[in-house]
């Protein structure tokens, strides 16, 4: 049946946390219920973000953030289709995002590294930052080091290394 979910739990003495592995034919509505069930009940003290269009108000899942920016003096908060707008400051809602996967890249701008398909780690010391929708972003020159630290990654004259012993 098309409706069945074949679980297995396989009890590792040497697994510090759970984990959950998905196989699938392909993504479905079933496949998202699923992760959305399992991110409901793991994360609950990641609340969804109540955002508003043109005065109807929606509640938006962290997970569906790609990021939440200024523009002018309004917050805006950026998902993979749609600009809403949201009450409160930038600082307030850093305070309640999962940390785990949002980064605060400028002054202005708090992006979902799950939501990045690429870092452009630029000689010139710019980085920039293409969505998986399309979307364009720049980390400010102070949060790169930061950046790389997030990323476990070191950089080293336009060598991406990820191990230590290599340098």
């Amino acid at each position: 049946m098309a409706d069945m979910v074949d679980i297995k739990v396989v009890i590792d003495e040497k697994a510090v946390d759970p984990r959950v592995e998905i196989h699938t034919q392909g993504d479905s509505k079933l496949v998202d219920n699923i992760i959305y069930a399992i991110e409901n009940i793991t994360r609950t003290n990641y609340p969804p973000i109540t955002a508003y269009d043109k005065g109807v108000l929606k509640v938006i899942s962290q997970r569906d953030i790609y990021r939440i920016r200024t523009e002018g003096r309004d917050i805006m908060l950026d998902t993979e289709d749609m600009s809403y707008s949201i009450k409160g400051t930038l600082a307030k809602h850093e305070d309640v995002l999962d940390d785990e996967r949002f980064f605060r890249i400028s002054q202005s701008e708090i992006i979902n590294l799950y939501k990045v398909d690429t870092f452009d780690f630029n000689i010139t010391g710019t980085v920039g930052v293409l969505f998986d929708n399309g979307v364009r972003s720049y980390v400010a020159r102070r949060c790169v080091k930061p950046l790389r630290d997030k990323l476990k990654m070191t950089y080293d004259g336009g060598r991406r290394d990820t191990d230590e012993s290599q340098k």
